[in-house]
């Protein structure tokens, strides 16, 4: 039993869906602790995370509601970073002098290995996942977690100093590890765009969240950045910089040029080309591998080894998953675009007719762009939740010779009917939102499971 936790009372704020409140309570239990549980979320709506918690005895919960004594009469309050800062269970916390943490402050603070942290406003989680798999191709012991969706906290005693952990980071996640002052040996910034104002409130305040990867960052380290954005380029670190994109000319750089990636760093200076190894479609995937080539050869990866972990590595669900193909239609599930560049990205992705989904919960950022982009690359769209009207009036207004059919769905079954019926042989149905989940779907994998389901009986019926 750890003497640090055992006996203390502690309450877990929001137990959630991703794995983080989960990774917090099992490892506190374990260790002793008094822990309660105490989520807005009823009991069904968290059935899937309190069902991988049933192996753990003595959580106390408390669901649907919060009650300011379990934040005011505790020792420790660890906190789900989707919390915001401002919130006033936090504030009674505080002005009780209770201390606040979060699951992935208490992992950073234990943690022997070696760490490659990865944030940016689209693509972090290819990124991180293909820098952990070129990593596992060289031999190296290596783990994987955070945002992507699996707390490491509960296995941190089995890390070893020799190993690696790759974390995919969330602006949330590194507003609070800046106050421990969290410093990865390899830091990737994948991109940087306006994102979660509705949590950050301003654009400098969401930004100086992010470039907490990088802030503590020493000499010794590395810091990956992307060299085809201006606003990462001028982020400040001490770290060695190395850059990726199609304008990198540093004498560090991981230089992507069509689909030929050309390293040159101190150590290396080799080419790589991205069409004979990477199974991922368009240029935002091929920035991702050269962002992960790039770190994985700062890790000390070799070329052959990075090769081989390309061939091998497989899309992940959510992010331009090929879910259906039926009537000469092929579904395409992007429930993870939860931004307009990242949405704009999957439109890139193909030379095909492509009948969208999108829209949903409005998250306060500019849709301009998004909707330019829907007027010009779609041939139909149907729109969700409450950014619908945003982005059918943005449609209506932009000067095309041929704007695509707008559909203002009611409901996420009659958008995709809706999208089906239009679509024709040689199409590709893309669900890719531009918008977060959550004014009609638990998050986006229920979003994008919906979606694969409806795809996959449509498929079947016809």
């Amino acid at each position: 039993m750890d003497s640090e936790f055992a006996e203390r009372r502690v309450t877990v704020m929001g137990l959630g869906s991703f794995g983080g409140g989960l990774g917090a309570v099992r490892f506190l239990a374990e260790r002793g602790a008094r822990v309660l549980v105490t989520d807005l979320r009823s009991a069904d709506g968290l059935r899937e995370s309190l069902s991988e918690l049933a192996d753990v005895p003595g959580i106390e919960y408390r669901l649907g509601e919060h009650q300011p004594q379990d934040f005011t009469q505790t020792e420790l309050l660890v906190v789900n970073p989707a919390v915001p800062p401002r919130n006033e269970y936090l504030r009674l916390a505080r002005d009780a002098g209770v201390p606040l943490t979060t699951e992935m402050s208490l992992f950073w603070k234990r943690n022997r290995s070696r760490v490659i942290a990865v944030t940016g406003s689209n693509g972090k989680s290819t990124t991180t996942a293909l820098t952990h798999c070129l990593l596992e191709s060289s031999g190296r012991k290596c783990w994987l977690g955070g945002n992507i969706g699996k707390s490491l906290l509960p296995l941190v005693d089995q890390i070893a100093e020799s190993d690696w952990v790759v974390l995919e980071l969330s602006s949330f996640q590194l507003e609070w590890l800046n106050l421990i002052h969290a410093r990865p040996e390899i830091a990737i910034v994948t991109n940087f765009s306006a994102n979660h104002l509705d949590w950050h409130e301003t654009l400098d305040a969401y930004r100086y969240a992010k470039q907490a990867i990088v802030r503590w960052q020493q000499p010794t380290d590395c810091a990956v950045l992307n060299s085809d954005d201006a606003d990462v380029v001028a982020w400040p670190t001490a770290a060695q910089r190395t850059y990726f994109g199609t304008q990198a000319e540093q004498s560090s750089r991981s230089r992507l040029t069509g689909s030929i990636v050309s390293l040159h760093t101190n150590t290396a200076n080799w080419e790589i080309d991205l069409a004979t190894c990477f199974k991922l479609p368009g240029t935002h995937n091929r920035m991702n591998a050269a962002a992960a080539i790039a770190a994985a050869s700062a890790a000390g990866v070799a070329r052959e080894d990075i090769i081989a972990g390309l061939r091998r590595f497989e899309p992940l669900p959510h992010r331009l998953q090929l879910v259906a193909e039926g009537q000469g239609r092929a579904f395409y599930n992007d429930s993870i675009a939860t931004t307009p560049e990242s949405a704009i990205c999957g439109l890139n992705s193909f030379d095909r007719p492509i009948v969208l989904v999108a829209g949903g919960y409005d998250k306060h950022v500019d849709l301009g762009e998004f909707a330019t982009a829907i007027a010009r690359q779609t041939k139909a769209v149907a729109l969700l939740g409450q950014t619908a009207s945003v982005l059918a009036e943005g449609i209506a207004a932009t000067d095309v010779p041929q704007r695509p059919a707008v559909f203002v769905a009611p409901s996420f079954n009659e958008a995709f009917a809706w999208s089906a019926e239009q679509s024709a042989a040689g199409d590709v149905v893309l669900l890719s939102p531009g918008c977060a989940s959550y004014d009609w779907f638990r998050n986006f994998i229920d979003r994008g499971e919906q979606f694969a389901a409806l795809a996959q009986r449509w498929c079947h019926e016809q």
